[in-house]
């Protein structure tokens, strides 16, 4: 992935170079989020002239730092205008489905072996991931994604419009009859994917970030689309309960009803992680190194070997030192002000959809990071730096000229 990201990169300078009009640097509103990323590269650095315990892994985090950095550079340069970001989002959606469908095929044909990488069956949905965690994290992104585009599709309405019964009758029928129903039915199959990882919090997170979010829309969207109370209640209905009833959702309940503090030691790697943070409170004990550095500050042989800390928090700030996963969560909250800044003052559509989208997989990242590692996970942490870009440049780019007038 990286040398791709590299090789696309240098076909962007030489592109640069060769055509004048092509910008070479990302626009002057991005650099809060490459600061940061800057710090990471810079704290990494520092730890490579000594202070790692482990300078292997270091390099490792210092180069995937860097290649996420060209990423973003590509992001905010080549997609600067609602078709492009439309299409990027629909790529992420694909994905998506593809991820579901291959993991839905493997965990509901338990004697066939995994064509791509050999998985052996097991009873959670892992699709081509190693664990059915980054899995979950990975289809709510790509879910909460293809919400806010199916939003910023639906009709729009004035704040003192209300419909007739007539009205909402035919507005559930637009959604299930127009083109619209490809869509519904991409994010549907990928709900009973992210349903059949059994995962506990990648199923709570999103509805939960859902149902936060939708709330939210209701009191501070510019403009509501007309069926948007609809499409939110159709997910909670059609797919949480429906759908969730024919593949099995009773399972995850069952899981989340059995988690005790007794049952899980995640809150005894976390307890005996402090320690580490504290010796290490500036710089960190090295990009990527838990899994070496932790097993010293293990207090007791706890269930299964721990070479993450099932916390994104806990593991970043023990890894990079408590100012850089500060700054790292500033802009993480900064990008979740931005996306509901743009849901209350942005006129355009797609915008305001997609803010939507970026606003509910930011809250969703939040909560599934207090118990666990996905943005440890190469595709996932890719996956949600995207979505950080989407949330600026939603609120950032100028409205689309043939609407400009009426849009804002």
């Amino acid at each position: 992935m990286g040398i791709l990201i590299a090789a696309t990169f240098c076909t962007h300078l030489v592109n640069s170079v060769i055509n004048d009009k092509q910008a070479l640097y990302p626009p002057l509103y991005s650099w809060p989020l490459f600061s940061v990323l800057g710090v990471v590269v810079l704290v990494c650095g520092i730890q490579l002239l000594g202070t790692s315990v482990d300078a292997f892994q270091t390099k490792q985090m210092l180069l995937k730092t860097g290649f996420m950095i060209l990423f973003c550079w590509l992001i905010f340069i080549y997609c600067n205008n609602a078709l492009r970001i439309r299409k990027l989002i629909y790529a992420i959606i694909c994905a998506g489905v593809f991820q579901a469908l291959y993991a839905s095929y493997l965990n509901l044909s338990p004697d066939i072996v995994s064509p791509l990488f050999s998985y052996k069956h097991t009873d959670r949905a892992i699709g081509t991931f190693t664990y059915s965690n980054f899995l979950a994290n990975y289809l709510s992104l790509c879910l909460c994604l293809g919400i806010g585009v199916l939003i910023s599709e639906l009709k729009r309405s004035n704040s003192d419009y209300k419909q007739t019964f007539e009205q909402t009758m035919r507005a559930w029928a637009e959604i299930l009859l127009s083109s619209k129903i490809i869509l519904r039915v991409s994010l549907i199959i990928i709900i009973v994917a992210l349903i059949l990882t059994r995962s506990r919090m990648g199923n709570s997170a999103f509805f939960i970030a859902l149902m936060i979010i939708s709330a939210l829309a209701l009191f501070i969207y510019k403009q509501k689309p007309r069926s948007f109370k609809l499409l939110i209640v159709s997910f909670f209905i059609i797919d949480l309960i429906i759908i969730g009833a024919i593949f099995d959702v009773e399972k995850v309940k069952q899981r989340i009803t059995e988690t005790s503090l007794h049952s899980e030691t995640r809150d005894e790697v976390v307890r005996d992680s402090i320690p580490l943070i504290l010796d290490h409170p500036f710089l960190g004990a090295g990009g990527g190194t838990f899994y070496t550095a932790f097993p010293q500050y293990q207090s007791e042989p706890y269930s299964g070997y721990y070479d993450n800390a099932h916390n994104d928090y806990v593991q970043f700030a023990a890894e990079l030192g408590i100012p850089a996963t500060s700054l790292l969560g500033l802009l993480v909250l900064y990008c979740l002000w931005l996306s509901i800044s743009t849901m209350r003052k942005r006129k355009t559509a797609l915008f305001q959809g997609v803010a939507f989208a970026c606003a509910t997989a930011i809250v969703a990242m939040l909560l599934h990071s207090s118990v666990d590692y996905s943005l440890q996970a190469g595709a996932n942490s890719m996956l949600f730096i995207t979505i950080l870009c989407l949330a600026i440049l939603t609120n950032k780019l100028p409205a689309p000229k043939r609407n400009r007038k009426e849009h804002g």
